[in-house]
């Protein structure tokens, strides 16, 4: 554990140089924080960090780096989304420093966040704390699942086995259904997460248009949310950050 020191105040910082309590982050803390760095912070950083911190704010997750290429170049320019631009303004890494410097937790994709589930489970000494893996079966074959329902092995997931887990959960899929399902799919490995329920209606309207992205329509297509319900159906993992309403 390591300390700044602010105003004659200590704060806690993780070995990795993350805040420990992501409430004690200020303008004056991140400032110093970068000075210590050797970094100082012009309006072209204040930009970029801007952009992460707001992200984190609506969506409650942090972003990977290709969802904050596109979130940069969406809200500032193509130009100040690019690798170049980005190194020359943190050049530990805008994933690693800034992040840091952005007070906000370290991204994570679901493939790492699951690779950390399955080894504590794994381990006796951990595995009463952790989720347990459950199983069902459908066509004389078994299937693991999270305790949420979300598939295990991402790699068993078929349009099949997605209609049986529909109809556990009294749906049947429909076209519109489908829409979604492959939407998340395609979402999940472009990026690498499953969207929670505001990433997955903000990239579905900038396809679909606003009618087949609103949560009145959405919610009668997966009554129990469609990031949630609609990830499980998916065989994609449980998305993370704050998921449904």
């Amino acid at each position: 554990m390591s300390q700044i020191m602010l105003n004659g105040t200590h704060v806690q910082c993780q070995p990795n140089g993350h805040l420990q309590n992501l409430s004690d982050w200020t303008v004056d803390l991140c400032r110093e924080m970068a000075k210590q760095e050797g970094l100082a912070l012009a309006h072209a950083h204040w930009e970029i960090l801007d952009v992460m911190r707001q992200y984190y704010e609506t969506y409650n997750i942090s972003p990977i780096y290709k969802l904050l290429r596109k979130e940069i170049a969406e809200k500032l320019s193509a130009d100040k989304a690019s690798d170049d631009y980005l190194n020359t303004l943190f050049p530990q890494g805008i994933m690693s420093q800034g992040v840091r410097l952005a007070g906000i937790p370290k991204p994570m994709l679901d493939a790492e966040l699951e690779s950390t589930v399955q080894l504590q489970a794994t381990n006796p000494r951990t595995a009463q704390t952790q989720p347990a893996f459950t199983e069902f079966e459908f066509k004389g074959r078994r299937y693991q699942v999270y305790a949420k329902g979300n598939l295990v092995h991402l790699d068993d997931w078929n349009e099949e086995l997605a209609q049986h887990i529909a109809a556990k959960e009294s749906i049947a899929l429909s076209d519109a259904h489908w829409e979604v399902i492959r939407f998340l799919r395609k979402f999940y490995f472009q990026y690498g997460i499953t969207p929670m329920v505001r990433l997955l209606i903000k990239h579905m309207r900038q396809q679909f248009g606003a009618d087949k992205s609103s949560e009145d329509y959405l919610y009668e297509l997966f009554p129990e949310g469609p990031s949630r319900q609609g990830s499980r159906i998916a065989g994609l993992p449980e998305p993370q950050g704050c998921i449904d309403p």
